[in-house]
């Protein structure tokens, strides 16, 4: 059985805000290439990271990143 996942609304928080990628990524000192990968859910931010990115959103961490059940995670 699959574990669950880390979904997250980052995409749509940044683009509300009218920022790109790069410029976020600037705001809170990572790369480019690190939003992209949070967004896509290829890599799971750290706690501080995603606390980062819900400052920089003015966000609560809570509205950006969300649990997706084991249940709803497509097997491999």
């Amino acid at each position: 059985m699959p574990d669950a996942r880390l979904g997250n609304r980052l995409k749509e928080a940044r683009a509300a805000l009218g920022l790109t990628q790069a410029e976020l990524a600037q705001r809170i000192g990572v790369s480019r290439k690190t939003i992209n990968t949070v967004e896509n859910g290829i890599f799971t931010p750290s706690t501080i990271l995603a606390l980062d990115l819900a400052v920089a959103l003015d966000r609560p961490v809570e509205a950006l990143f969300f649990r997706i059940p084991a249940d709803d995670v497509d097997a491999p």
